[in-house]
């Protein structure tokens, strides 16, 4: 299916701002679906003279009259009337009568989005429409509660056409657990003073200590009541509690979180009142504070294990000095650059909040390391690095930073032995493989056949057993090794 973006850049009749006020819209479209009760479709304008239907968003507490997603539709005859109205007339339109829609009544308003507030005296430039189908087959005599959500709907509704919803001064991404219609919603005039608060929202403020009614009561009060005064609190907490500024803040007490998220209600600019949405998250910011604790614990291990691994590789160093006989000098060597190279993954790790690695980043470091350290006497090597390897889950970073120490190691050590000359290392990255070559200007492979060595070994272990990947060793058509490593991305996310 296609993407809101990719249809309302199909129609040609939107610019990137305009795009980023529908894609903000429809991400409220829950919210709007909730407190109508009723299916809300945003509609964008085709090259035709039509309308295509960019977003669809059911309501959660209520059936839907749409099983099947109506995006990427043109607008029902039925419905096209109120739909061009609107968009034409920059105003709400509502069906005459009720429209009948697979045999289902169904009532029909139709408001113009605006982005932007016209200037005194001229027309609103709408860029799409948004409809609410509301099911009359389940209409009962209202609670308290429904004729509150809908009236809520009402303004938000109005704010849509006069470019007062959505607000672009709202934090755009949501934290999780971010609170919606249905887990508690309170109402405020322009003072501050609560019209009105759902059951959900009474009980979650009851948890938190407040024992009275919330009605008739200033919500930045209570508030101030029930939140100890010895504890740091959100700094927009006030504005938030009075419904001043589209933001969210946490309140906690007696052990209870509770998110809250206000909307302002505005009439042509002018605020009017607000929204107050709550949710009780208390177990969910238990469990972000579990994973902080985890994420801290497990960095502060990769730090002490790069610590370890750099005392022993410094120790193998020392011994390696010491030794005399050239051929254990040679293996203690290899051993503490192996050693450092794993180091150095546990260091990048030690880092930062995820698993996964700036491979990049480790294998420049590693690169580094390998050219300082293997080449020798009359050795002159010149590293360069091409393309992205991306970032990868430490389970691969490890072995492939070892597998290609030990490449680029014999690469220098034995193709340019003695002689000046290149590595190259070329990372080819796609959905379905990460290539990596590894090119030398040396003497090529001796009598070309591979060795059978402890690193050749290494090197055939860590792709093939632990990356499930293929090596492959041949000289290059200008002489020098060329080796091959490609290893399947169908295990890792892409990033």
């Amino acid at each position: 299916m296609s993407t809101l973006s990719d249809l309302v850049f199909a129609q040609g009749l939107a610019d990137q701002a305009d795009v980023e006020w529908l894609h903000r819209l429809a991400g409220d479209g829950q919210l709007l679906a909730d407190l109508a009760i009723a299916d809300i479709v945003l509609w964008v304008p085709t090259a035709d003279d039509s309308f295509i239907a960019v977003a669809h968003t059911r309501p959660g507490g209520a059936a839907t009259l749409f099983y099947r997603d109506i995006v990427g539709e043109t607008v029902r005859p039925q419905w096209a009337t109120q739909v061009r109205g609107a968009f034409q007339s920059g105003e709400i339109v509502d069906s005459s009568s009720p429209d009948w829609f697979e045999e289902m009544p169904t009532r029909v308003r139709a408001a113009p989005i605006v982005r932007q507030r016209p200037a005194p005296g001229t027309p609103p430039r709408v860029i799409g429409v948004v409809t609410r189908h509301t099911n009359l087959g389940e209409a009962r005599t209202p609670s308290r509660q429904q004729i509150t959500f809908n009236a809520c709907a009402d303004d938000l509704f109005e704010m849509i056409g006069s470019a007062d919803f959505p607000d672009m001064d709202a934090p755009a991404s949501p934290r999780r657990g971010a609170p919606r219609a249905s887990d508690g919603l309170i109402r405020l005039d322009v003072d501050g003073i609560t019209t009105f608060a759902s059951p959900n929202a009474l009980s979650a403020f009851n948890r938190m200590g407040f024992d009275d009614e919330l009605e008739g009561e200033p919500l930045v009060e209570v508030v101030s009541e029930i939140v100890p005064s010895v504890r740091e609190v959100d700094e927009s907490l006030p504005v938030v509690v009075t419904g001043r500024a589209p933001w969210r803040a946490d309140i906690e007490s007696r052990g209870v979180t509770v998110s809250l998220r206000a909307i302002p209600l505005k009439k042509n600019g002018t605020r009017t009142g607000a929204i107050i949405l709550c949710r009780d998250v208390t177990e969910m910011r238990h469990q972000e504070q579990e994973l902080i604790t985890k994420d801290a614990t497990i960095r502060e291990i990769h730090h002490r294990v790069k610590n370890n691994l750099q005392t022993v590789s410094s120790l193998l160093r020392i011994q390696a000095r010491r030794t005399h006989s050239e051929e254990a000098r040679d293996a203690l060597t290899q051993a503490m650059r192996r050693v450092a190279s794993i180091a150095i993954v546990h260091d990048t790790l030690s880092e930062g909040l995820t698993q996964n690695v700036d491979f990049d980043e480790v294998f420049a470091r590693v690169l580094k390391l390998v050219a300082e350290v293997a080449a020798g006497a009359g050795t002159s090597a010149r590293t360069k690095s091409v393309g992205r390897f991306g970032r990868l889950p430490s389970a691969y970073a490890t072995p492939l930073a070892l597998a290609l120490t030990e490449v680029v190691t014999n690469a220098v050590e034995h193709g340019l032995a003695g002689r000046e000359g290149e590595v190259e290392i070329i990372a080819e990255r796609t959905e379905e493989e990460l290539i990596v070559r590894v090119v030398d200007t040396g003497s090529g492979l001796p009598e070309g056949t591979v060795g059978r060595g402890l690193g050749t070994q290494i090197v055939r272990t860590l792709i093939q057993g632990e990356l499930s990947g293929t090596i492959d060793w041949r000289t290059g058509d200008e002489g020098g090794t060329v080796v091959t490593i490609q290893i399947p991305m169908r295990w890792i996310a892409s990033n």
